[in-house]
C-alpha cells in the first residue's frame, strides 16, 4: 500500500466519483479503478460496493477507513513537524472557529502572530460548536476558538475572554430607545435564534428560562448575521453578541435581569503534542487573552 492510493481511497470513501478523484490525482480513471482493486487485494476484503456513478464503503471499508484516516492524519501531523524543524517559524496551523470570531478575534489574534512569525500559514475554517469538537477530534485542527467550555474528556479548553450579549430589537421597536431593558420585558415577542445544537441557542433558551419563560421561537437560522437582519427587518428580536460594525441599525441592549455573557475560549487535544508552530501560536493566544476585548458598538441613539 502506498500513501498516495490511501490518500484516493479516503476521497472516494467521503464520496468523490472515481472520476472526480482521478483528475484530481492526475490519474486516468482506469488506472484509479486498478489502484483501489490492488488496495482491496492487499486488504483480503471488498471495500467497495458499486451504487450508481458513486462507491459506497462496505462495512469492512468503514473500519479500514477508520484506520487510514488515523495513519494519513498523524503522517501529515509528522511532514508538518518534520518542516518546523528544517525551516523553524514557518509551515500551517489548522485552526477552527466559530463564525461570529471570523470579524474580530480571528483577525486579531492572526494579525499579531504573523508581525512575529512572517513565515506561517493558517489553514481556516468555519464552523458551530458540534462542528469544532469533530474539527479536534478527527485531527483536521490543531486548535479552535469556541465559546464555552466544549466538556469532553478528550479536550483542553481555557477560557480568553467574557463576550457580552445584548439584545436586539428592531429600529421602531418600542424600546429601541433604551440603553438597558430586562429580558422579561419582550416575553411576549417572537425571537429568532440559531438552530438546535448552536451554543448561542441553548444560551438564549437559559436565559430566557431564567427571567422566567419560554421564547415564542418565529425563525431559525445558521449564522448570527442572517439573525440581525431579520431583526433589522422587524421580524422579532434576539439574543447576540454586540455587532463590528454598525452595518446592522437595530438597536443593542444590555440585559439586567439576567447575566447576558459568553466565554470565549481556545481549545485542543488533550494529551496531543503539537506540531511546533501550532504550539507556539496556542502560547502565544493564551498569552494574548488578557488583552482580547470583543467589539463595543452601543451607539449614541440610545438613553437610559
Amino acid at each position: 500500500m502506498d500513501v498516495q492510493t490511501l490518500r484516493l481511497f479516503r476521497e472516494v470513501a467521503e464520496g468523490a466519483t472515481v472520476t472526480e478523484t482521478a483528475a484530481r490525482g492526475h490519474l486516468t480513471q482506469p488506472a484509479l479503478s486498478r489502484a483501489l482493486r490492488r488496495l482491496e487485494r492487499d486488504a483480503g476484503a471488498e471495500l467497495f460496493r458499486r451504487s450508481g456513478r458513486v462507491l459506497r464503503l462496505t462495512p469492512a471499508g468503514h473500519a479500514f477507513k477508520r484506520h487510514v484516516d488515523l495513519v494519513l492524519d498523524q503522517l501529515d501531523q509528522g511532514l508538518r513537524e518534520v518542516g518546523e524543524i528544517v525551516a523553524p517559524g514557518t509551515g500551517v496551523v489548522p485552526l477552527a472557529f466559530l463564525h461570529t470570531f471570523g470579524t474580530w478575534l480571528v483577525p486579531a489574534v492572526l494579525r499579531d502572530f504573523l508581525r512575529e512569525h512572517p513565515g506561517a500559514r493558517f489553514e481556516l475554517r468555519q464552523h458551530g460548536e458540534a462542528g469544532l469538537e469533530a474539527e479536534l477530534l478527527g485531527g483536521t485542527a490543531d486548535l479552535v476558538l469556541t465559546s464555552g467550555d466544549p466538556q469532553h474528556a478528550q479536550l483542553a479548553w481555557t477560557r480568553l475572554l467574557v463576550e457580552p450579549l445584548r439584545l436586539a430589537v428592531p429600529p421602531q421597536h418600542r424600546l429601541a430607545r433604551r440603553r438597558r431593558v430586562r429580558l422579561a420585558d419582550v416575553a411576549d415577542e417572537t425571537f429568532i435564534l440559531l438552530r438546535p445544537g448552536y451554543a448561542l441557542r441553548e444560551t438564549t433558551e437559559r436565559l430566557c428560562a431564567e427571567a422566567g419563560f419560554s421564547p415564542r421561537v418565529g425563525f431559525e437560522g445558521d449564522e448570527v448575521e442572517t439573525l440581525r437582519g431579520l431583526v433589522t427587518a422587524g421580524l422579532g428580536v434576539a439574543v447576540v453578541p454586540l455587532p463590528h460594525t454598525a452595518a446592522f441599525p437595530a438597536p443593542h441592549l444590555e440585559l439586567t435581569d439576567v447575566d447576558a455573557t459568553r466565554d470565549i475560549g481556545l481549545a485542543w487535544a488533550a494529551g496531543r503534542n503539537l506540531p511546533p508552530l501550532s504550539e507556539t501560536f496556542r502560547r502565544h493566544v493564551l498569552g494574548a487573552g488578557p488583552r482580547l476585548v470583543p467589539p463595543d458598538l452601543d451607539r449614541p441613539h440610545a438613553t437610559v
